[in-house]
Formats: C-alpha cells, structure tokens, sequence
C-alpha cells in the first residue's frame, strides 16, 4: 500500500499541480482570480490524491467521487479534470467525460495528453470531424510528435476521406521514412478508389528505397496478382527466385500465378521447392495445401498434393495439424488405413481438437478394427465426456467384441445426452435394442427397437436384427413376419435382408414363400461373386423341410466350404437330417 501511496503522490505532482501554476503564469488578473485561501486548496490537493489511489486501483467510481470533491474546491485545474474525464471514460460514461476533457484542453493547450484524451471520445462519440481536428491541433503544437498522423490518418478512414489520410501518411513518411506498413495502408486506399496504378507506384517507390530486400518485391507481386496484372508480377517474381532461391514465399506466389496460367507442372515445381523449405512455417505450408486439396478434381492432383504431404510431413513431424491434412489427403485417395493412423498421430500430438478425433474413431469403426476403436473412443471420452457420439462409437466397439454388459452401460449414459438429437437418439436405441437382446433382456430389447420404429418405421437395421430376434425366440411372428415383409419391400435385392424375412417365414412354417426368398438371395450373391455360408446353410434347412433331402445335403456342403455357419452343420451334413441348435 505505501507503493501505491507513494505513486499516487507522484501523480499528484504531475497532474494536480501543473493546473493551477500554469494558468497563474499568463496574467496576475487571473492569479487573483484563482486565488484561493491555503485551506481549500489542501483539500483540493487531498482529495485528488485520493481520487489517484483508487484511480489506479482500478476503482473509478471512488475515484470520480474524490476528483469530484477536489473540482469544488478548485474547478479550474487542468489535471483534475483531465483524471476526471479518464476515469468517467473507463467506466463508459464517454458522453459525461467529454465536457471535463474540453475544459482539461482549454486551461492548458500544451499537454499532448489531453489532446490524445479529448480525440478519443469524439471518436467514441463517433465525431470523427471534430475527433480530426483536435489531432490536427496537437500536430499544430508538436509537429516534431509525426506519429500522430496515423490517428489522424484512422479518423480520415472513417469519415472515407481516403485523400486527406494518405496525405496524412505522407507526412509520417517525411518523418519517418518510406516503410512496408504505411506502403501498405496508402495501397490499400489508393484501391478503395480503384487507382491501381497509384497503389502500383507506391510499392515501387518502396523497392527504390529498399532494392536489397525481397519482401517489398513480392508484395508489389501479390498486388499485381490481386488486381489482375499477372503478366508484369511473373518477371518480378521469376527475378526473385533467380537471386533468392531459398525465398519459399516467392515460391508460393510463383505457383499460385502458373496455377492461374493453366501451367500445371510449373506450379508444382515451385509449391515443391517452397514445401522443401524447412524454414517455410508447417501453419503457412497447411493453410496453401489446405486451399490446393480443394481443387482437386483427378488423381493426378490427388497425387501431387499428397507428394506435398508427404515432405510436410517428414519435415515438420511434430505438428499436428500437418498430420490431420496428411490424413485427409489420403482418405481422399481411399486409403483409409494410413489415414486412419495418420489421424491418430495428429490426436497424439493435439488431444484438443474433436474433430480429428472423429476421423481416428469412425475409421476405426469402418475398418472394423475393434480393439484400436475401443482404445481410441475410450481416449476421445476421457477429453470430451458430453460428446453423445463418442459414447456411440465406444458402445461398437463393445457391441461387436459382444461385451453386451458394457455396451449397454456406455449406450445407456450416452443416449442420456442425445436426447435433443432424435435422429442420433435412434441410433443409440437401435443399438441398444442389439445390446439388450445381448444380453438377455429381451423386454427391453423390443421396446427399444419399437421406440425407434414410431420415428423411422423403414430402419432397416432395426427391420432386420428385430423380427430376427423375435424369430430365434419363436415370439410374437406376426411382427416379425410383418417386419421381415416391410424389410424386402424396401430392399428388394439385399441377400442379407431376403435371408431374414425368409427365416421368418421358416419358423412360421412358410417353406414355400422361404424357398423363393432363399433363392433369390443365392442368386443375387452368385451374380455379384459373393459367398455367405449363413443363407445357403438356410437355403438347405428349407430344402429339407421341403422333403428335397439330396438337395438340402448338397447345399449344406456348399455352405459348409463358404464359412460363417451354424455348429449343427457337420452333424447335418454326417447324418444328412435337420438339426437345429
């Protein structure tokens, strides 16, 4: 506290008693004036002190209230209505701050403080023309202080007087010096007003004062490019690459200006040479790539851009986001593999971003690859635990390696946070429904899956595991068989589907209308050279109960040689009867 003291004296020093003496300098009339006896001006002294404790502490509205006290003991001192102001300002009283700033700048016209402060709320006030002028007063009173031309210049952008702010520029160029940044501004309003010829001159001045470096040459190359000049931005940058061929962002320009040529093997050459460059930034490479990857239409591109990748890649090995664009690169040539392990380096290096965790995690489910799903969904869970579709991945993974027990735990906390989703709230009950069944709990089961038949009666997934599940328990065939016919209607050539409704029918005894089903089924799967031993094993049991016991064995031994069939089938084939498990 006594630093704070200590300082707010100081302050004191500085804007309380530069008030007064000042003013009594210009005339003894107006000493005389604001002659006050020594009581109220210890008071006026105490309470601006205090006001700058609480200033700086950030406590303004005691603050005000102290500077308030002081104006009544002396209303015309400079810094106490300068603090009065600023502190009105930082509570957001812009409106109330700017008559105390006005009088601040009336009782000293010296202090460049109060110049800058009354600007700033004409600007707040959106008076930009009187916000200008009191910048152009302060310039009056310190031209040597040239840096204030950019507020001057900024209020001109505002008003759209884009001559007066270059002619602003000018003068910080006079002080100053010709630099990239003010270059850059006059450019940029020389092309509001469409005078490219103007923004093509300023850049060239700057290459005058500056032949040696490279940066003002590719920016008057860009904005060659940008405003359709392409032919006298390529001799510019050919001339650079030529002098500085370690230069990867003239490179880059080069590329994109052969790209817009139809000169596809120049452009490839030159983003080639910039991705090479270990000094080009992984974030710049990214964002080009990511840029180019959209445009490519062929597999010739698709295979450019991942060559490109790949030198990213090994070059900037620790970045995350080069690994995630190498993923989707290669998932854009089918190889979902090393996309998939491509993925899963970036979540290694960034556990952050959801998104990539997504792309590990459904490609781990379309791979079928269980054990790496689990490990991955499990991971994702751990940084986004109110992500429903993460719980729907992991309960999968669960599903499929038939841990029935723990997928119906994982479905059922995720399903808890898809309730505003219907459609993923679907997904989580047709799981479920296959979970429940799993586990035994058939009650459950069915009115899960019956819960997503009220919304979507055509799923085609809870069609099918629902009247098959109904039909391996012998319940309730009238809604399987239901199911079952809905299903094919809908999916005339699915195998797999025809397989289900026909063993629907099977278990209700409707050989006949199983027989065609069945048969249809081989035939579209002999068609496409696809083999499953499931539906062929059941072609034969329905050939059986048909009294075509030679048939059903030949079909039985087909089965037998495709895989993927029941444990009675070698019992079926040894003694050449039905047996069912």
């Amino acid at each position: 506290m006594k630093i704070l003291v200590k300082f707010a004296c100081w302050l004191v020093v500085v804007f309380f008693t530069t008030g007064l003496p000042v003013a009594a300098q210009k005339s003894k009339k107006r000493e005389e004036i604001n002659d006050r006896n020594a009581k109220n001006q210890a008071e006026a002294e105490h309470y601006f002190t205090e006001g700058m404790k609480f200033f700086i502490t950030d406590d303004f509205p005691k603050a005000i209230a102290q500077f308030e006290r002081s104006l009544q003991m002396v209303a015309d001192n400079s810094g106490a209505n300068y603090m009065m102001a600023d502190a009105l300002l930082k509570t957001g009283d812009a409106a109330k701050a700017l008559p105390f700033a006005e009088k601040a700048l009336r009782l000293d016209e010296n202090n460049k403080y109060y110049y800058l402060l009354l600007a700033q709320l004409h600007e707040k006030d959106k008076n930009y023309a009187q916000a200008a002028k009191v910048y152009q007063d302060l310039l009056k009173k310190r031209p040597e202080e040239g840096e204030h031309y950019f507020e001057l210049a900024k209020v001109y952008l505002y008003q759209g007087k884009y001559d007066e702010a270059i002619k602003a520029y000018e003068k910080v160029e006079k002080t100053y010096g010709i630099n990239e940044e003010i270059t850059r501004q006059k450019q940029q309003l020389y092309l509001k007003q469409n005078k490219v010829d103007d923004a093509v001159r300023e850049g060239e001045r700057l290459i005058g004062e500056q032949p040696g470096e490279v940066g003002p040459k590719i920016m008057l190359a860009e904005l060659l490019i940008a405003n359709n000049r392409v032919e006298k931005a390529v001799p510019l940058l050919e001339e650079i690459v030529a002098a500085n061929p370690e230069n990867a962002q003239a490179h880059l320009v080069l590329s994109e200006v052969y790209r817009s040529r139809g000169e596809a093997q120049k452009s490839q050459r030159e983003l080639e040479l910039a991705f090479a460059n270990p000094d080009l930034d992984a974030d710049t490479k990214v964002s080009v790539l990511a840029g180019y990857a959209g445009r490519l239409t062929d597999a010739d591109s698709k295979d450019r851009a991942l060559k490109l990748a790949e030198t990213m890649v090994r070059l900037h090995p620790a970045n995350a986001k080069v690994h995630a664009l190498y993923g989707d690169l290669l998932l854009l040539k089918e190889q979902k593999a090393r996309a998939r392990d491509s993925y899963a380096a970036a979540v290694r290096l960034d556990q952050s971003v959801f998104e990539v965790w997504e792309r590990v995690i459904r490609l781990d489910t379309e791979l079928n690859e269980l054990d790496s799903l689990l490990a991955h969904s499990g991971k994702a869970l751990e940084m986004f635990p109110n992500q429903a579709t993460l719980y729907y991945f992991n309960g999968i993974g669960y599903l499929n390696k038939k841990n029935y027990q723990k997928a119906t735990e994982v479905l059922e906390e995720g399903q808890t946070l898809a309730i505003s989703n219907l459609d993923l709230l679907n997904e989580f009950n047709a799981l479920l429904g296959d979970a429940y069944n799993g586990t035994g709990n058939h009650r459950m089961s069915d009115q899960a899956y019956e819960e997503v038949l009220k919304g979507q009666p055509d799923n085609a997934h809870v069609l099918n595991n629902y009247s098959y599940y109904l039909s391996l328990r012998k319940e309730n065939l009238s809604r399987a068989r239901e199911m079952g016919k809905r299903l094919v209607d809908k999916h005339p050539d699915d195998p797999t589907y025809l397989d289900t409704y026909a063993w629907v029918l099977y278990v209700a005894k409707e050989y006949a209308a199983a027989q065609k089903l069945l048969e249809k089924a081989v035939k579209i799967n002999a068609e496409r050279n696809k083999e499953n031993g499931t539906i062929v094993e059941h072609y034969g049991d329905v050939l059986y109960q048909l009294g075509q016991t030679e048939k059903a064995l030949e079909q039985w031994k087909k089965a037998k040689k495709m895989g993927e069939t029941s444990g009675a089938l070698d019992k079926k084939i040894t003694t050449g009867k039905l047996y069912e498990q």
